[in-house]
């Protein structure tokens, strides 16, 4: 099997921190997503992408992957060193993750699906002749926006399946799928009898879609409520401002009173997620952001400032 680099997946160095991890995933998550994407391979990049952050996001995951990175490089065959034993410490069994990720973390849920995202099978035995199928588990990668659309999503997945006969055979299924209203991350739906086919005219079994959602460019997920960081500028929150704010619907006008400070947050009602009875908030955290350059006709007004205000940021400091 190939050796894979998850740094150079993501397209950050091996030392970046959670938030370049985050960042670059969520970049290029939405960018890959084969719902949306016209880029060349979306789909297996999309999965990609999503096998590195797996990993790298987690300390347990990426400690254990950077000891192995010393044994391979990107483009070689590679084989884990002699006496290595996957962890098996993934959460859950991932069907579109590869052979290289496997032999790291192992396959402990062993592989029943194919499809949307991780799948996992167990099989409920009825009896010798007549057996249930098998449960089926899927992730479903969903962006927030699709939490607040009243309509079905396709999902095609396929089950790895025995026959009477012992014969191994794959059942592929395409269905629609309605997101539910309030929907959270990590909830599961069921849906009964679309999972592995019984065995001599036993019940199938059922597929359990479990949402996951795409991390956001800008929003921050915080149960049903949502955390945008606003950039202003000093002479905005001094002056006050109406400044144009971007939501998952459409962009709305945010009045900024005068003397805002930096940290402060500013709540929008019902611009969240879709909860069971409504929506969250939207919760808009003022960042002042100064210029990266001033030019030096400038100086004398920030000069002039200075004098007439007299302020001192540090008063606290010398108590």
């Amino acid at each position: 099997m190939d050796f894979k680099d998850y740094y150079d997946i993501l397209g950050i160095a091996a030392d970046a921190d959670k938030k370049a991890v985050k960042t670059a995933y969520r970049r290029l998550a939405r960018k890959f997503h084969p719902d949306v994407s016209k880029e060349k391979n979306a789909e297996s990049k999309f999965k990609e992408v999503s096998e590195a952050y797996e990993v790298l996001s987690s300390d347990e995951k990426r400690a254990e992957y950077d000891e192995l990175r010393k044994y391979g490089r990107k483009g070689d065959s590679f084989q884990p060193p002699p006496g290595w034993k996957p962890s098996g410490n993934s959460e859950f069994n991932q069907s579109d993750f590869s052979d290289f990720f496997s032999s790291i973390f192992g396959d402990s849920m062993g592989r029943t699906a194919q499809g949307g995202g991780s799948a996992r099978g167990k099989t409920r035995g009825a009896d010798m002749f007549a057996q249930r199928g098998q449960d089926v588990e899927l992730d479903m990668p969903i962006f927030l926006e699709d939490t607040l659309k009243d309509e079905a999503k396709p999902l095609a997945y396929q089950i790895s399946h025995t026959d009477e006969s012992g014969q191994a055979r794959e059942v592929k299924k395409n269905l629609k799928i309605k997101v539910p209203k309030g929907v959270n991350d990590g909830e599961r739906i069921r849906l009964k009898g679309q999972g592995g086919p019984g065995f001599n005219n036993g019940p199938a079994g059922d597929l359990y879609v479990r949402i996951k959602l795409i991390p956001h460019p800008i929003f921050d997920v915080n149960g049903h409520d949502l955390t945008l960081t606003l950039p202003i500028a000093p002479w905005e929150a001094a002056l006050g401002t109406t400044v144009v704010v971007p939501t998952l619907t459409k962009p709305i006008n945010l009045t900024i009173t005068a003397g805002a400070q930096a940290g402060q947050k500013l709540r929008v009602k019902g611009k969240g997620l879709a909860t069971k009875n409504g929506f969250g908030d939207l919760f808009v955290l003022l960042k002042i952001v100064m210029p990266t350059t001033i030019a030096e006709a400038s100086k004398p007004l920030w000069q002039e400032l200075s004098e007439k205000f007299g302020f001192d940021p540090r008063t606290d400091l010398k108590k």
